[in-house]
């Protein structure tokens, strides 16, 4: 399959818009192609993404007899996970934040 500047240029506005759900992805590696020429099912194309961010590496594959719905279901995806994964180093902040306040605490009354 050829790589037409359109789909480049949907994949870059459609992955890059994730960093404003979670500014700390370190790199994302996309692939786009077609599965199938299966003639009952048509043409079959498939988007996987790989994000490395610390902490985790996300990854997606969705597959659509259009290659811009398997981008769009991709980029949906991943931006649910990040803001999981957001969530998670929040609470985890917080808990490590919390130990040390309660170590110091205990230090204190001794």
């Amino acid at each position: 399959m050829d790589l037409t500047e359109a789909i480049k240029d949907y994949v870059n506005k459609k992955i890059g818009g994730l960093e404003k759900f979670y500014d700390q992805i370190l790199r994302a590696e996309v692939k786009v192609g077609k599965e199938t020429d299966h003639h009952l099912k048509g043409k079959i194309f498939v988007t996987e993404c790989k994000l490395d961010v610390p902490g985790v590496d996300l990854f997606a594959s969705k597959s659509e007899k259009n290659l811009y719905k398997a981008i769009d279901k991709v980029r949906d995806y991943l931006e649910t996970e990040l803001k999981k994964h957001k969530i998670l180093q929040r609470e985890k902040i917080k808990k490590d934040k919390r130990r040390v306040r309660e170590e110091k605490a205990y230090h204190f009354e001794e």
